[in-house]
């Protein structure tokens, strides 16, 4: 099974995890709909929606860019009614959008807090219902969302409360939608990388020894493209680890992911 022609609808698709899932789907020749708010260059941060459509194509893939604030239904909807349009369908939708704050509970800002909780919790579940309707109709279709394994111990909630109950809450999404949507043949899955990985979030928010300590985002979108092309019947309700799926196909040197061959890895937020 490969993803030929499949519409791919992606959020947070300019840069980082979501351009290399996109990329890696592209290979395919897949239909990627590059759903995310950069449409002017940032000195800050590399990439934008058309400069991601233009990777897509040379790579093999077709590209439709929409700058959307995934925060924002109107937008998000206005988005899947043009992708229907313009490709007929919707076979797989991946939510990687996500806002980060490390803060404790008493140095969050309130709207810092709104803002993650809109962006991780909100949007999956809104890109998720509104995506639904079409992947019912797809052949094999999917939900993947970049969230972390559920696991209740207070250590993962002390420090960045705020940040983990938004994370944890992409996972419930995963945990109930694919029971709910089970009978139609919807997988529904999350995954998540098992060591930090060289993006811009990392960058910012890690000291720069734990973003060299980091694994290239190509092991996430190998590991996504696994759990894609798995028959969506009989592959739901997981919560993968990117290193465990490309284990699990034969894959044991790791070696070309990391950013600097041979530097020890950092482990991500809630691996154990």
């Amino acid at each position: 099974m490969n993803l030929k022609d499949k519409v791919i609808f992606i959020t947070g698709a300019s840069r980082g995890i979501g351009l290399e899932i996109a990329l890696r789907c592209a290979k395919d020749g897949a239909k990627i709909v590059v759903v995310a708010k950069t449409a002017e260059p940032n000195p800050k941060l590399e990439g934008t929606i058309y400069t991601a459509a233009e990777q897509i194509e040379k790579a093999g893939g077709k590209a439709l860019p929409f700058v959307v604030d995934v925060r924002d239904e109107e937008m998000v909807s206005n988005a899947i009614t043009k992708t229907v349009e313009t490709f007929g369908g919707i076979d797989i939708l991946i939510n990687n959008a996500s806002a980060i704050t490390l803060d404790p509970t008493l140095a969050i800002p309130v709207k810092r807090f709104d803002l993650i909780f809109d962006v991780n919790v909100r949007a999956t579940f809104m890109c998720s219902k509104l995506c639904i309707p079409y992947l019912k109709k797809a052949s094999n279709p999917h939900i993947l969302t970049l969230s972390p394994p559920l696991n209740m111990k207070p250590n993962w909630f002390k420090n960045h409360l705020a940040y983990t109950m938004s994370k944890y809450g992409m996972s419930m999404c995963t945990l109930g939608m694919a029971e709910e949507f089970k009978q139609d043949g919807i997988a529904v899955n999350s995954l998540w990388p098992k060591t930090l990985i060289a993006t811009a979030a990392i960058s910012a928010n890690f000291p720069q020894q734990l973003y060299n300590a980091s694994r290239k985002p190509s092991i996430v979108a190998d590991a996504a493209y696994l759990i894609l092309t798995s028959n969506s019947r009989e592959v739901t309700g997981n919560f993968f680890i990117d290193e465990d799926v490309l284990r699990q196909q034969g894959i044991t040197d790791f070696s070309g992911y990391s950013l600097h061959p041979g530097a020890d890895l950092y482990p991500d937020l809630y691996i154990e």
